[in-house]
């Protein structure tokens, strides 16, 4: 395995808007509002009142008229539509499996293509949203680590998904309405393209969004980021966002997950576990989520198991075991389930939670693992999948 983990953050974070056009005012913070509404002829003293109604407007209400905000005058209607947008990613398809999931390809500025997807259960609807375009870690187990990364999403880009969404879904609250306590969409997970962490910045701007109580109001419970292990962000993401972190973690020996996922080589298991030890206290989350897909003869013998259960002695943590979801050219295969409940057996006797995850979407290549752009989606061998992900 020659994979290199990434060491920088070398990618461009692209604003949805032209040189001298309407500024999008959709993935700005408060702050950046008020600036922005100043800078257009706001006087200052009113600034801090304007931007709490237009961004009720946007977020509680799904508003993207400026003429439909009636708390506000005419005329100053008229200069919002002047020298602002609330525009959302472009849904160029959307197909729905035979489970009730649906999938969005969304597109972006540049032309560019990321995937959502929208899981409905009894009791939530759990939306997986991108970060990146493509991803650049390689994880040799996952489709979209087979496609280069081309750039971060913005703020305005990653909550737009959320957006859009609750357009799809027609759950925008309609006032005068009696309030609706069960939601659609209650749960958002960054389990999409991308790795979070390496585009930091634009996923805490996004997420404070959706947390923001006269918005979207999802508690930070309701919000779940993946990392695959970028150790020097995950204190930070404590601090700035603390929402529920899961970790990408796939394997009990550093020599196994330098194969699947390759960041481990620039941070390894201990690494990484020191970073997680203390993340609960820091951020009052209850506990970690460990993310393990189970791959045939790979990473799921009773060893492994074992091994699992020392390595977290002492987190607060729960086990999401993930049946592998195969793709074109996978070199993995799943393990069988007899093999996935021996092992989940172990990791329960032991105290913790270990949900055997049921696969989504997979008529639709909706499923953990799955997603990438249908403009990078053509088939290919497994020598060339093999050669792209270092296997």
């Amino acid at each position: 395995m020659d994979a290199k983990a990434p060491i920088t953050q070398d990618v461009m974070t692209i604003p949805r808007k032209l040189p001298d056009g309407p500024v999008n005012l959709v993935g700005m913070t408060r702050d950046a509002m008020r600036d922005a509404l100043i800078d257009a002829g706001t006087p200052e003293k009113q600034a801090k009142m304007r931007v709490g109604q237009i961004w009720q407007w946007i977020y509680h209400w799904g508003v993207r008229d400026f003429g439909a905000m009636t708390n506000l005058a005419k005329d100053y209607r008229a200069m919002l539509a002047e020298k602002f947008v609330i525009a959302l990613p472009e849904v160029v398809t959307r197909q729905v499996s035979e489970d009730g999931t649906r999938k969005y390809l969304v597109r972006i500025a540049g032309g560019h293509e990321v995937e959502v997807v929208y899981i409905p259960e009894e009791d939530r609807g759990t939306l997986c949203i991108s970060s990146q375009v493509g991803c650049t870690l390689t994880c040799s187990f996952c489709h979209t680590g087979t496609q280069k990364l081309v750039r971060n999403l913005t703020a305005g880009e990653i909550i737009g998904q959320v957006m859009l969404a609750r357009d799809d879904l027609e759950e925008w609250p309609t006032p005068g309405a009696p309030k609706e306590e069960m939601r659609l969409l209650s749960n958002i997970v960054l389990m999409g393209m991308g790795e979070p962490l390496y585009n930091f910045e634009n996923v805490r701007d996004a997420m404070k969004i959706a947390m923001d109580p006269h918005g979207i109001q999802l508690s930070r419970r309701r919000i779940t980021l993946s990392t695959s292990g970028v150790v020097p962000e995950i204190a930070r993401t404590a601090e700035e966002i603390g929402c529920q972190l899961a970790v990408s973690f796939h394997a009990t020996t550093d020599d196994v997950r330098n194969k699947l996922v390759p960041i481990n080589k620039r941070w390894n298991i201990d690494n990484l576990l020191d970073a997680l030890r203390t993340y609960p206290k820091v951020s009052n989350s209850e506990r970690i989520t460990f993310e393990y897909v189970m791959l045939d003869g790979v990473n799921d013998t009773d060893d492994d198991a074992r091994r699992l259960i020392k390595l977290i002695d002492g987190i607060p943590a729960k086990i999401n075991l993930i049946p592998f979801n195969e793709w074109p050219g996978a070199p993995y295969k799943r393990s069988s389930n007899n093999r996935i409940r021996a092992f989940a057996d172990i990791i329960y006797k032991a105290g913790y939670a270990s949900p055997i995850r049921t696969p989504r979407g997979e008529d639709i290549m909706a499923a953990c693992g799955q997603l990438k752009s249908a403009t990078e989606r053509a088939r290919k061998s497994r020598a060339q999948i093999a050669a792209e992900t270092g296997t």
